[in-house]
Formats: C-alpha cells, structure tokens, sequence
C-alpha cells in the first residue's frame, strides 16, 4: 500500500474498515435518517479545524449548529458521502460524545431503548457491519409511524365530519320549520298588503291626475326660466372672456418687463463684482506698492544694486499640471462647467453610472470647499428611463440634460448664459465641446487634469 502524508486526501481512506465500500444504500437516505445526520454533523463540525474541513465545507467553520445546518445542510450531507476522510474524522467526534452508542453499534448490539432515527444516523457515520440494514429498517420505522399518524388523524377527521354532518343535519330540520312558519305568516301578510294595494292604486289615480295638471304649470314656468338663464349665461361668459384676456395680456406683460429686468440686472451685477474681484485680486496677487514713480525714473541708466530681467526666474505650467487648475479657479468669480461622464469614463470606467457620479460630485464637493470656485457638474439624461433621486453636495450644482438635448448642447449654453469677462473654466476631453466653448469665451481644460487635481484632495 503506498504511503501518504497525513491530513492529505485519501490518508485516511485506506485505513477504512473493511466491508465499508461494499455496504452501499440502493435507496435514498430515508428524510428522517438525512436530518439526524445533518444535525449530527453540525454538532461536531466545530471540534474541527478548517485544515481538517473539505473545502466546500470550510466556509461555514464560524457559523454556529443551528446555521450549519440550515445552510450548509446538503454540502455536509454530500462531504459525508463522497469523502470518506472526512465521515471519519465526524464519526471520531461522534465515539467521544456517544461512546455508549458508538461502542454497541460496534458489537452489532444498537440500544433497544434508543431512537431508531439515532441509532439509523450513527450507524451511517459510523459504518459498523449491517449499517444499512439499520438505515434501512429506521426508514421503514418512520414510514410506519407516519402512517400510523395518517391513520390516527384520518380517524379523528371521520369522526369529526360524522358529527359536523349530523349537527347540520339537526339545523337544517329546524331551519325547514322555521322557513315554514315564515312561510305562512308571510302568506297572511301578503293577503292584507294586497287589500291595501287596491286602495292605494285608487289613490294613486287621483294624484296622478293632479299631478299632471301641475307638472303643466311648472314645465311652462321651466321653459320660461331657461331662456332667461341661458341669455344671462351668454353675457357673463363674454364678460369673463373679456376679463381672462385683459389678465393674461397684463400678467404677461409684467412677467417679460419682470424677467428682461432681472436677467440683465443679474448679468450686469455678477459682471460688476467680476471685474471689482479681478481688481482686487490682481493687486493683492501682485503686490502693487504705493505709486512713487517719478519722471526721472524714466531715464534709461544703471542704477547701482539693481536687478536686470536676466536675473527673474519664471516657471510655464504645462496643460496636465494640476497646478495649472488651482490658478485658473483662484480667479474672482470664476466657474467651473464639468462634462461629468467624460470625466468619470476616463477615471473609473468599469464602476456604475451611480458609483461614478458620487465619487466626482464626492471630489468636486471637496475641490469647492477649498477653492471658493462656483462648480456646476453636467450629466447626459436624455437615456434616462425616470429622474435620477440624488442630493448635490454642498457647493455644487448638479444638472441633466433633458431628452433630446445632449450634455455637450447644455453645457454651450451654460457658458452662452455668463456675461463676457467672467473666468469659466469647462472640463471636457471632446474635441468638439472644447472648441465651441471656446469660442464662446471659456477655458477647455482636459478631464485628466481634473483626475489628477481631484486625486490630491
């Protein structure tokens, strides 16, 4: 017999108890006989360590009995049949919790006193000469006792019906006199309400006559109120016509003065405030000092301990320094306009459009807490099945594109929408929205430098 490493599969096969591959069910495992296994082997699945588990099994090492169970059931059930390494390390667990048990199904003695589904259970862990004639005849012990029951209840039902059937027998019997004495009295009742009938339809004649005698007075009193309703009609719906025209010829009229005056005035303000920020801005970036010019100051000559332009270090930004970004949007006033899925698409491309939207709106929240920069992100919403449910992040406006408007259309507009001077810095890699918001005035910057920017926040 070859050698193996021990805990390795099959160390422990060929140490199998003889007998034991020739024992085989030609049935399935009886349900009863499957559960008490299951339980079994849940219970002395923790004695072991994850090395000694199957691999299918080793998973569920931290679940507790009742979990295993439930949900590694059938995958312990198969282990405990396919491997026989690892029946017997189960089967080792079950001798010291049961040696009783273990010992007599050994002798081929099982406990008269015992449960036969116990018994069946251990016996097909165990394995001991005769095991599946125990599994066998515990099946047929538990078929037996199921059939017993059905018979018990099927009993106890008959006799329930045979009562049910005879007490409605009894209230159909005294329904069937009642039904009759009703019956009668209504048969008397009927006789005197046929008395009053007669008497009544005499009655009926006479009001009848008098009746139409009076609906002649009103239809003529009616035909006259129509008319004279229907000319009063006529005149108050001309008037309201009149009226409903008058309000929205002023409605709209005040609302075109109202929205000509705001916008410009909204246009004009934030261009103000543009070139009053630039001012400020540019003297305090440049540091300009009180001015003491004086004309001989003019005079072209070298003035001892003076610098020469030689001596000025200067530093060009390439277009993917970050750095490059920071300046744009340390502009007064400046806006940022983001094409949100070109960004996303070439930062993150394989996370979902949900997942790619948080992480920018995530990164531009940040970016505009720091700069001050108002943002707006765009999205292309003309796929969209319904509204997207999402809260902006604080210091960014979200927007999507309505159907049959593309975001590359909406974000020209929202650069068409800024007064002339006001710094607006579009992200895009398009060629094409680069260049027509370009025209228009803004600074296409490419989404990579945007990535980078936002990957040192």
């Amino acid at each position: 017999m070859v050698e193996r490493p021990e805990g390795e599969p099959g160390a422990e096969r060929d140490d199998a108890p003889e007998g034991m591959a020739d024992d085989l069910l030609d049935q399935p495992l009886p349900e009863g006989v499957r559960r008490r296994v299951v339980a079994l082997t849940a219970e002395s699945f923790g004695a072991l360590t994850v090395a000694e588990l199957p691999p299918p099994l080793r998973q569920y090492a931290r679940f507790t009995p009742t979990r295993r169970a439930k949900f590694a059931g059938n995958a312990m059930a198969a282990a405990l049949e396919s491997d026989p390494v690892f029946r017997q390390r189960i089967a080792g667990k079950l001798r010291e919790s049961q040696p009783e048990l273990a010992e007599a199904l050994e002798h081929g003695t099982p406990p008269a006193a015992a449960d036969p589904l116990d018994v069946a259970a251990a016996a097909y862990v165990l394995r001991p000469e005769g095991w599946v004639k125990l599994v066998a005849s515990a099946g047929e012990e538990a078929q037996r006792a199921r059939a017993e029951r059905a018979g018990e209840e099927a009993e106890r039902e008959l006799a329930r019906l045979r009562e049910e059937l005879a007490q409605a027998r009894g209230e159909a019997r005294t329904e069937a006199d009642r039904v009759r004495a009703d019956l009668e009295a209504a048969r008397k009742e009927n006789e005197s309400l046929q008395r009053k009938l007669r008497s009544a339809l005499s009655d009926i004649k006479r009001g009848e006559a008098a009746v139409r005698k009076a609906e002649a007075a009103v239809a003529e009193a009616r035909e006259k109120a129509v008319a004279e309703r229907t000319a009063a009609d006529s005149e108050v719906r001309r008037l309201r016509a009149r009226i409903a025209e008058a309000e929205s010829a002023l409605e709209t009229s005040r609302r075109s003065a109202r929205e000509g005056r705001s916008v410009e005035d909204m246009r004009l303000r934030l261009l103000l405030d543009t070139v009053l920020d630039a001012a400020q801005g540019l003297r305090r970036e440049l540091a300009l000092p009180p001015a003491t010019a004086r004309p001989a100051d003019t005079v072209d000559a070298v003035a001892p301990g003076r610098m020469t332009p030689k001596d000025i270090a200067t530093r060009a930004l390439s277009e993917t320094d970050p750095a490059l970004l920071d300046q744009l949007l340390a502009l007064p006033q400046a806006h940022l306009v983001v094409d949100g899925y070109n960004v996303t698409k070439t930062g993150y491309p394989t996370m979902p459009l949900e997942k790619q939207r948080l992480r920018l709106l995530g990164g531009l929240a940040v970016l505009a807490a720091q700069t001050g920069a108002e943002m707006t992100c765009v999205f292309d919403g003309a796929e969209l099945a319904a509204p997207v449910l999402l809260a902006p992040p604080r210091g960014v406006r979200v927007l999507f594109s309505k159907p049959g408007v593309t975001a590359d259309e909406l974000i020209r507009q929202l650069v068409r929408a800024e007064p002339p001077g006001r710094p607006v810095v579009v992200v895009s890699t398009d060629r094409e929205v680069a260049d027509g918001v370009a025209k228009a005035g803004a600074r296409p910057v490419a989404s990579a430098l945007l990535l980078k920017r936002l990957a040192r926040t």
